[in-house]
């Protein structure tokens, strides 16, 4: 994934759940994460129970990483590819399950909650 492939995936993250609490977070272990592009490209987004992260872009591009829960916030940080350590993400955690957002690249996407987490791809 390149080093903007992470920030390009940060809006799936919004939509996990309720205030900021750390159980919230568990809606989306087994399930995935999917974000909808405009011209209809998808990025998936898997989270691990043990902080870990895999994610698949909307370019098909494969990275995987680590999660936090700080105060309010979801961070996030790449490990693979390889990304400087101060490149990471944090964002709040609303209660929505589905909803429009803005990527880092000004498009309006779609995100979603999407039942199971199948192994293709990951």
């Amino acid at each position: 994934m390149s080093r903007f492939g992470l920030f390009a995936l940060v809006p799936m993250f919004l939509m996990l759940g309720g205030a900021g609490e750390p159980t919230s977070v568990s809606r989306a272990f087994g399930n995935t994460i999917v974000s909808t592009y405009p011209d209809a490209r998808e990025a998936r987004l898997w989270l691990a129970p043990t902080g870990s992260y895999t994610a698949l872009g909307p370019a098909g591009d494969h990275s995987r990483g680590q999660w936090k829960i700080r105060g309010s916030k979801l961070c996030l940080r790449q490990v693979k590819p390889v990304t400087p350590p101060f490149f990471h993400y944090c964002t709040p955690i609303p209660s929505e399950d589905q909803w429009s957002t803005k990527a880092v690249t000004g498009e309006t996407i779609q995100v979603r909650l999407v039942q199971g987490a199948p192994t293709i791809g990951r």
